[in-house]
């Protein structure tokens, strides 16, 4: 022993007690740095859990939304061929329900052809056949259809198509129509037929 060690005896204790209380103070620090760590991968966990079903969440949203998409095409595309099968059907039907109108007086005539093979007076016949022309032109006239004024009117390339011409006997009847060979008719304000005129010059 030295002097030193002699005059202190307690110290080689003192040092001994020293790396004991350090020994004693590592196992704490060790076991408090376990504990946070393990404190720590809980929530780690937790918000890896959290966020997966968010990405799964987006993925049926998405899935969802395509399904959405693909139905509404479809519709569409069934849509416009309903469309144009309809619109098909309406040209070619346009004149359906002016033929069902016509349906009687072609029944009219019938039953006029029937009755004049029989018929003794032409008087009767004439009567018979006025009937049927007022019905079948009253349907016409229903339906929008009215004749062109032509004759004594002035001539009129909007409403007249002059087929001749003739010499005027004065000067009033000039670029007027004198003859009408075929009747012109319009239809809710809408030439449909010209008339088919003599003009006088």
């Amino acid at each position: 022993m030295t002097a030193e060690t002699e005059n202190n005896p307690n110290r080689v204790s003192d040092s001994s007690s020293d790396s004991e209380v350090q020994e004693a103070q590592e196992p704490k620090a060790d076991a408090k740095a376990e504990e946070t760590k393990e404190q720590q991968e809980p929530i780690a966990d937790a918000e890896a859990d959290s966020s997966e079903p968010a990405s799964g969440d987006s993925g049926g949203e998405l899935e969802e939304m395509q399904k959405k998409y693909l139905y509404l095409l479809s519709e569409f595309e069934n849509f416009k061929r309903r469309s144009a099968r309809e619109r098909l059907d309406m040209f070619k039907n346009a004149s359906k329900d002016l033929l069902v109108d016509l349906l009687p007086v072609l029944d009219d005539f019938e039953r006029g052809l029937a009755a004049m093979e029989q018929a003794k007076e032409v008087s009767a016949v004439k009567t018979g056949v006025d009937l049927v022309y007022q019905k079948f032109r009253g349907i016409l006239q229903s339906r929008g259809l009215q004749p062109i004024v032509a004759v004594g009117e002035a001539f009129d390339t909007e409403l007249h198509e002059a087929i001749s011409q003739a010499p005027a006997t004065n000067e009033a009847l000039k670029n007027t129509v004198l003859v009408e060979v075929e009747k012109g008719y319009k239809l809710n304000e809408q030439v449909v037929r010209y008339a088919k005129v003599i003009v006088a010059v």
